[in-house]
């Protein structure tokens, strides 16, 4: 009850404010039009200077790593307190992840390893997409930048994936006929594919990128594709500083392997996205690198950016700390704590690129006490 009676307040909250700031009509409030990124509510979990967040540890190697950053905030005295959840990917219930969810949802905030879903009953929510589309988690970024001296097929790389993270092939509608035929529904709206071609485009001009590349298979998929293809390509009307293209997403991986370089933002739906940024890793030093941000109109959650779950290295200190360490910083900006972020960041940057700690998945010998040794030896 009391978790039901937090929610009320805070969409009471969001109405209230909205409509004492002229920003939504009582219509755009109710059905959450692509107007509404206009508005940016604050997260409410502020008590005394300090921010509390909801720690999703997830499985394999996650609760490991969440105990560094848990170390690493306490040390340099960020002000953020965790608040943690299970979610056991064995229970055939969705009970943990609901308190998941309202936890986020009075947070605002949350930080997550790999959530996985081992249940072969369709009746239980698949828990990574769930939280994604409860929290209408619409836009997915994953920033894929080269480290100087990390061991990879391609140097230079300096690329920002943008994905639409609620649709495409992720809806979640998928059913047997008779047991002999199964249908996938593929949903491409207008509403959310504006809001997150609108994102892409106003995250270049914040950070002066120059170019976006819409990546899509619409020569096969005419009105799914084609549909966000067209909306991509209006959004773009309105940039004329942005250089706009687009590529078909089998050529687009191609191209990454062959030349990463001459891209700059890719813009994609939701599976080509998770398609692209695997490449993208696999080319320029592995998964245990990047983080992944993903942004709703009310809440962000941050995790690493590839579904690396690590289960045959949990436990053995052969993890790379790096991912979960850059979603922790990415959720630091997010906050507003800047100064605590760049910290870590400049650490971070020192251990990888000069001292070259390096774990196995790079290469290395380092275990991952070494690694974060290292780091808190900077901090």
């Amino acid at each position: 009850m009391s978790g039901f009676k937090l929610l009320r307040g805070r969409s009471l909250f969001w109405k209230t404010f909205c409509r004492s700031n002229s920003l939504l009509s009582d219509f755009e409030i109710q059905h959450k039009t692509p107007r509404c990124i206009k508005a940016t509510p604050i997260p409410l979990a502020l008590y005394g200077g300090r921010h509390t967040v909801t720690m999703i540890p997830g499985v394999g190697i996650g609760p490991e790593l969440m105990n560094y950053v848990t170390q690493i905030f306490n040390v340099i005295g960020a002000p953020v307190d965790f608040e943690v959840t299970q979610i056991d990917p064995k229970r055939h219930d969705n009970q943990e992840l609901d308190y998941s969810l309202v936890s986020i949802k009075r947070n605002g905030v949350a930080i997550k390893g790999h959530v996985e879903t081992r249940s072969t009953d369709t009746t239980v929510k698949l828990r990574n997409i769930a939280i994604r589309n409860e929290l209408d988690l619409y836009v997915y970024v994953m920033i894929c930048k080269s480290y100087p001296g990390v061991p990879a097929k391609h140097s230079g790389v300096d690329i920002v994936v943008i994905r639409q993270n609620t649709e495409g092939e992720y809806s979640m509608l998928e059913h047997s006929i008779a047991g002999k035929v199964v249908e996938n529904l593929k949903i491409i709206t207008k509403e959310n594919t504006m809001r997150v071609a609108r994102y892409a485009f106003e995250y270049a001009k914040k950070n002066k990128r120059k170019k976006i590349t819409t990546v899509h298979k619409a020569n096969i998929m005419k009105l799914s594709d084609g549909l966000f293809l067209k909306i991509a390509k209006q959004v773009a009307r309105n940039y004329p500083d942005i250089e706009h293209n687009d590529i078909i997403v089998d050529n687009c991986c191609m191209q990454l392997v062959s030349k990463p370089q001459q891209f700059d933002i890719l813009l994609t739906p939701n599976l080509y996205g998770t398609i692209v940024a695997n490449v993208i890793c696999g080319i320029s030093g592995g998964p245990g690198l990047r983080s992944g941000k993903n942004y709703g109109e009310a809440f962000a959650v941050f995790e690493p950016g590839t579904r690396n779950k690590g289960i045959m290295i949990a436990g053995k200190n052969r993890a790379n700390p790096i991912a979960m360490l850059n979603a922790s910083v990415d959720m630091l900006h997010h906050l507003g704590h800047d100064h605590h972020a760049r910290k870590i960041e400049n650490a971070i940057y020192q251990t990888v690129t000069k001292d070259k700690v390096h774990t196995p998945d790079l290469g290395g010998s380092a275990t991952t006490t070494e690694v974060i040794s290292k780091i808190m030896d900077y901090l």
